[in-house]
C-alpha cells in the first residue's frame, strides 16, 4: 500500500445525542460542519494548523484528537507516515454537546483511511466505527457523525448504530452559550440510580420519539420529556435548563444537547415562520443557529 498524492479533505457534520429520552442511545447529524485537511509530506515532521472553534487553545502536537485520531487509523491499516500535515476549519463549537469530539474521531479516522490507497480494504467501515466508539468510548455521537441522519445506537457485545427515517418537516435551532460545559463534568452529575418509574417512563418516551422523529413530529414536545439525565445537570448549567423550561412550557419540544450546555429545540424548516421565532428567543450573549438534518454524514471531498 502506498500514501495518495496530494492533500485530502473531509467534513464532518456535528452531532446532538441523548435528545432528551435518549440517553446515550439517539443522536442526530446537523448541517453544521467541520473540515479537516490532510497531507503526508516527505520528513518526520508534523503541521497542525487551526481555525475557528478551538484556535488557540486546542493541542497542535501528537495529542490533539484529529492526530491521535488519524494515528489509530494508520495502526490499524499497518502504514504509518513519518510527515504529516494537517489543517482543521472548525465550526462546531468545543464544549457545548454538539459533537466536536466526536466529529474530530470521524474525521481523522476517514481522514487517514482516505490518505492510504485502498485504506479501506483493511479498514473497512465496521472496523472504523468500532474504533471511533472506543476512542470516544460511548457511540450515540459518532454514530451519527459517521453514518448522517438519526441513529440508534448501544454497546451490547461491541458497539452498534441503526440509522432510521427522519422526517423532511424537521428541523432544529440550536441556543449556544458563550461558556461550555466539559461533558466528564455533566456526567459525574448523573446519579448511579435511578427510580424504576422513572427508567420505564424514559422507555416509553424514547419510543415515542423514534416514532415522532421518523414520521409524527407532531408528537416531538412529549416525545422529548426526560427522566434520566438532564435535571440532575441543572447544577452545571442552571442559564440552559431555564431555558429549556420556558420554552417547553410554550410547547416547543426543547432539550439539552448532548451534554450540555446547548439548547437545542426542534422546529418545522429552516426558513419557516416557527423557525424564525424560535430564533427570536435566543439569549443575549449565546449564539444561535438554525439548522436542518444532514443526512449525508462524513464525506470526502
Amino acid at each position: 500500500m502506498t500514501f495518495v498524492e496530494g492533500p485530502v479533505t473531509v467534513t464532518v457534520p456535528a452531532t446532538s445525542a441523548n435528545l432528551g429520552p435518549g440517553y446515550d442511545s439517539l443522536g442526530l447529524a446537523l448541517d453544521l460542519r467541520d473540515e479537516l485537511t490532510g497531507e503526508v509530506v516527505p520528513g518526520e515532521t508534523l503541521e497542525v494548523t487551526v481555525e475557528g472553534a478551538g484556535e488557540g487553545t486546542v493541542p497542535l502536537d501528537e495529542s490533539h484528537l484529529v492526530v491521535r485520531s488519524m494515528r489509530a487509523a494508520f495502526e490499524i491499516i499497518g502504514k504509518q507516515p513519518a510527515g504529516l500535515r494537517l489543517h482543521c476549519h472548525n465550526r462546531i463549537p468545543h464544549a457545548r454537546g454538539l459533537g466536536s469530539s466526536s466529529a474530530a474521531i470521524i474525521g481523522g479516522l476517514v481522514l487517514a483511511r482516505a490518505l492510504v490507497a485502498g485504506g479501506e480494504l483493511i479498514l473497512d467501515d465496521d472496523t472504523l466505527f468500532q474504533k471511533a466508539a472506543e476512542i470516544e468510548g460511548h457511540p450515540d455521537n459518532v454514530a451519527p457523525a459517521f453514518h448522517g441522519g438519526f441513529t440508534i445506537a448501544g454497546d451490547d457485545d461491541g458497539f452498534f448504530a441503526v440509522r432510521t427515517a427522519v422526517d423532511p418537516r424537521v428541523s432544529v435551532v440550536v441556543f449556544v452559550p458563550a461558556t461550555g460545559v466539559e461533558t466528564k463534568a455533566a456526567r459525574g452529575l448523573l446519579p448511579d440510580t435511578v427510580p424504576h418509574s422513572d427508567a420505564a417512563a424514559d422507555a416509553g418516551r424514547t419510543a415515542l420519539l423514534v416514532a415522532a422523529l421518523s414520521d409524527a413530529p407532531e408528537h416531538l414536545h412529549r416525545a422529548t420529556r426526560d427522566f434520566l439525565h438532564q435535571e440532575y445537570r441543572r447544577p452545571a448549567m442552571p442559564e440552559s435548563l431555564a431555558l429549556v423550561d420556558e420554552l417547553r412550557a410554550d410547547g416547543v419540544a426543547a432539550i439539552v444537547s448532548g451534554a450540555g450546555p446547548t439548547v437545542l429545540a426542534f422546529s418545522s424548516g429552516v426558513e419557516s415562520a416557527e423557525t424564525t421565532k424560535l430564533i427570536g428567543r435566543c439569549p443575549e450573549g449565546w449564539a444561535c443557529h438554525a439548522l436542518s438534518v444532514d443526512m449525508d454524514g462524513v464525506r470526502i471531498l
